[in-house]
């Protein structure tokens, strides 16, 4: 339990540089929009492409993961939507409903991605990539879906499949697996200048992390707040790692999925509920409390997984 504390103790050290960062005179303010968007577009593809183009998948069992991650994540999606009559009936508005369906569903593959590089290495990288490869368009296709229809923005079919089909992450995602099946190769130079942004995107990315963490709306938190918090931290591990255990996925693979499951919710998501009519202020706070709330979870859910891990 220690040695998973400190390991993760370093990520989380850059999320509170980010978060110092923000509310001092130090750093031009206008700068993070577009490091937020800079990170979005440029260095968290080109992560992914770097990590899944150059990744050996080899006894990962692949078809187990998927089943297992893509599983957990439709299993809580449907979960959800079934808690919706009673969430409206307790006075839950379409929007909140939408950050709360966000909050516990999407998860942070900055911090996921630090944390299983820090601990299992290279293994926990290309495991993290192919988990974020499998779950990153049914995550999306859900998402947007529940925006559009309780966002009260457009419903319609074209602009639903545009912001699918446009997601850099999803587009790098399938550039990357398809360099690596086909054995395609970049210019060299090219590579390594995206190798460069790969490795730059993981420190900037949890500093950006901490910078869009709101700590005043986390101090007194809502109900949907806190339900949010507990389905992304402690239910969505217990799906995950159940499901990979059940189809006889164990070791580092079972240990490198929790901490997928574990991590809190992405930032992303909070751009896109202010574009699409979900609650931004509500997101805003529940990925502050998730983000400091994991601090001590990710452990947890981690040393029960060990037990798991070890059949």
């Amino acid at each position: 339990m220690t040695i998973v504390f400190e390991s993760i103790l370093p990520v989380f050290l850059l999320v509170i540089l980010g978060v110092a960062l923000r509310r001092t005179t130090l750093v031009d303010q206008g700068l993070w929009i577009g490091l937020e968007q800079f990170g979005y577009y440029f260095l968290f593809p080109a992560l992914l492409f770097s990590t899944l183009a150059k990744a050996d998948f080899t006894g990962m069992k692949a078809d187990a993961t998927a089943i297992a991650t893509i599983g957990s994540v439709t299993l809580m999606s449907a979960a959800l939507l079934l808690s919706w009559p009673p969430l409206r009936a307790s006075g839950v508005s379409g929007a909140t409903f939408t950050s709360i369906f966000q909050t516990a569903t999407r998860w942070n593959a900055f911090i996921a991605l630090a944390v299983a590089q820090k601990l299992y290495g290279a293994i926990g990288l290309s495991l993290t990539a192919l988990v974020m490869t499998l779950i990153i368009i049914p995550i999306n296709f859900y998402n947007v879906a529940v925006l559009i229809w309780f966002g009260g923005g457009s419903r319609g079919v074209g602009f639903f499949f545009l912001k699918i089909a446009t997601n850099p992450l999803i587009i790098s995602s399938a550039v990357g697996i398809l360099f690596n099946l086909t054995g395609l190769q970049l210019y060299a130079p090219v590579m390594t200048a995206i190798d460069m942004l790969a490795t730059a995107s993981l420190s900037l990315g949890l500093i950006m992390v901490g910078a869009g963490l709101k700590i005043a709306d986390a101090l007194k938190p809502s109900m949907p707040a806190l339900l949010a918090v507990a389905l992304k931290l402690l239910v969505m591990p217990m799906f995950m790692v159940g499901g990979s255990a059940l189809l006889g996925i164990r070791g580092d693979a079972l240990l490198v999925i929790a901490v997928g499951a574990a991590v809190p919710t992405a930032m992303n998501g909070y751009l896109l509920a202010k574009q699409m009519g979900g609650d931004a202020e509500l997101y805003a706070s529940v990925a502050t409390i998730q983000t400091a709330v994991s601090f001590f979870t990710i452990p947890l859910v981690l040393f029960v997984s060990g037990y798991v891990a070890a059949g």
